[in-house]
């Protein structure tokens, strides 16, 4: 597993749509456990492939429940609404506000290519929303609905990272 470089905003790999996935091997897994060690040092709860300059549409999302790998996914189903911040790693330091549904299905394939299906309501609705927009070429900052502002950690927040 090796560490990627996360593409930031201005990156033009950012704002273009994914090639499906046709077959996985070797070289895909090896993306998706850099991706993953990747997010996980970026103290992130989601990366896209582009996000590192891949353009395949692959995913993680970990929102605490461990790791959700999806390939070529897509939203079947959706409804509610949640408003709250929304920051990405391809945005370090910045956050907006942002509306997405609250709860959505999803339909992706696993990395032996089974079909699979995973809903998510809240903070994971929200992140398989996130990371799609990313396969498609978009940013959330496309979708805030006020100004982005700059994140400031507390001292208590750091402290718990580095524990």
């Amino acid at each position: 597993m090796a560490l990627r470089n996360i593409r930031v905003q201005g990156d033009p790999v950012l704002n273009k749509i994914c090639k499906p996935v046709k077959a996985v091997n070797g070289r895909t897994l090896e993306l998706i456990d850099d991706m993953l060690e990747t997010m996980y040092e970026a103290n992130g709860v989601g990366l896209a492939a582009p996000q590192v300059g891949i353009l395949k549409r692959i995913v993680v999302i970990d929102v605490g429940e461990g790791p959700l790998v999806m390939i070529n996914p897509e939203i079947i189903e959706a409804s509610g609404s949640q408003t709250g911040d929304e920051g990405c790693l391809s945005i370090p330091g910045k956050a907006a506000c942002v509306t997405r549904p609250n709860y959505v299905k999803a339909r992706f394939y696993d990395e032996e290519m089974n079909l699979c299906e995973v809903e998510g309501e809240e903070l994971l609705a929200r992140a398989i929303c996130h990371e799609l927009d990313h396969l498609d070429g978009h940013l959330y900052v496309e979708k805030a609905e006020g100004p982005i502002h700059e994140v400031v950690y507390s001292e208590e927040e750091i402290d718990e990272e580095e524990a």
